[in-house]
């Protein structure tokens, strides 16, 4: 009987010491940072410049993890990148004045951080969800918006910098559908690159 109710305890402080340990592999990061896309050609355009080119969008991150397994060289964490560009400027060689677009991307995601108890950690994440866009590439063409399935892979540098807070440099490229821009190119699918950096807070 008493090994049944030392087991029992046993079980029940570790189940404490793993939830207590859990609470504190939290984070709550914000980052700001520029997106690019590559220039895409226009099939129907007679310009000898037949291409679509975009700005490089003001763009901001809110992100929250959790941490689900970590070592002394390795961390496993489940994070939810959310990431909005506020203004992403399109324009033709025919049409210089640029309406732009805005766009938002929702990947969950699986981040695998090494070293992740030293100063400085670097990181690589793989996830996906969805991607939303509104607006257009005429200066006059109506608004139009768009749903679609996106792919992201990044990467990145955590440096600590005081307690329970650290610094982050980020790559993050979101693979999508094209947003509905009232010009036909040759691409169903584009690169959004998001450079940013910015600050964690750990809780």
């Amino acid at each position: 009987m008493w090994r049944k109710q030392l087991t029992i305890g046993v079980l029940l402080s570790l189940c404490i010491f793993v939830g207590h340990a859990l609470a504190q592999k939290n984070e709550l990061s914000g980052i700001i940072g520029r997106q690019f896309i590559s220039d895409q050609i226009i099939p129907t355009s007679t310009s000898t410049d037949n291409l679509l080119r975009f700005g490089n969008g003001l763009s901001f991150e809110g992100n929250i993890a959790r941490r689900v397994m970590e070592g002394q060289l390795l961390a496993v964490s489940v994070e939810l990148p959310v990431v909005f560009n506020v203004d992403e400027d399109v324009h033709t060689h025919d049409n210089p004045v640029s309406p732009g677009y805005k766009a938002f991307f929702v990947t969950p995601a699986a981040r695998l951080n090494v070293f992740p108890q030293t100063a400085v950690s670097p990181w690589v994440s793989v996830g996906g969800g969805f991607s939303h866009f509104n607006g257009s590439a005429t200066q006059f063409g109506p608004k139009t918006g768009t749903t679609n399935g996106v792919f992201q892979i990044g990467g990145g540098l955590d440096v600590t910098l005081y307690r329970k807070f650290s610094l982050r440099g980020e790559l993050r490229d979101f693979w999508s559908g094209v947003p509905k821009l009232n010009v036909s190119t040759n691409q169903t699918r584009q690169h959004n690159l998001f450079v940013g950096g910015g600050v964690v807070w750990h809780f």
